[in-house]
């Protein structure tokens, strides 16, 4: 299941954040849920000053309930939070060559990569996040124009 938070006073289409996010938990087989957080540069650089020592605004960050692989870990309903900054994501997206709700869904897409137990330190680990960006884009393209979500596809 996905919950969704905006803390921005920006309105967003959460019901279709809604559906194209719970298609990703559901392709990558994740039963627990996770929480998507709206949220600005001031509130995302606060949060990466304090956990990763970098006074700056970032894109994405990942808070993991459990630490992957970790067997003593007791399962939670909860396997955690993707925080997105929709003003850093809004910036970036003409970069990336698609618009800033779009960039969103990739970097939710990222961030559940992360809490998946993936990640990047080196070229051949960025595979698993760039399929699952590429997949986000595919699916909030696929429902465009109030179109249903497509089924999942499996094997990805």
């Amino acid at each position: 299941m996905l919950e969704i938070l905006n803390e921005t006073p920006q309105p967003f289409p959460l019901e279709r954040l809604q559906r194209v996010g719970t298609a990703l938990l559901n392709e990558a087989g994740v039963e627990q849920t996770v929480t998507l957080v709206l949220c600005d540069d001031a509130s995302i650089r606060a949060r990466n000053a304090r956990d990763r020592g970098e006074d700056e605004a970032t894109d994405v960050l990942s808070y993991s309930f459990t630490e992957p692989g970790d067997g003593s870990m007791p399962w939670t309903e909860h396997l955690g939070d993707v925080f997105v900054s929709v003003e850093t994501a809004f910036r970036q997206a003409p970069a990336h060559g698609h618009a800033g709700l779009e960039e969103i869904v990739v970097l939710f897409a990222h961030g559940l990569t992360h809490l998946r137990g993936f990640d990047h330190e080196t070229e051949a680990a960025w595979h698993p996040f760039r399929r699952a960006q590429s997949r986000a884009l595919e699916l909030w393209r696929a429902t465009q124009h109030g179109a249903k979500t497509p089924q999942p596809t499996r094997g990805r």
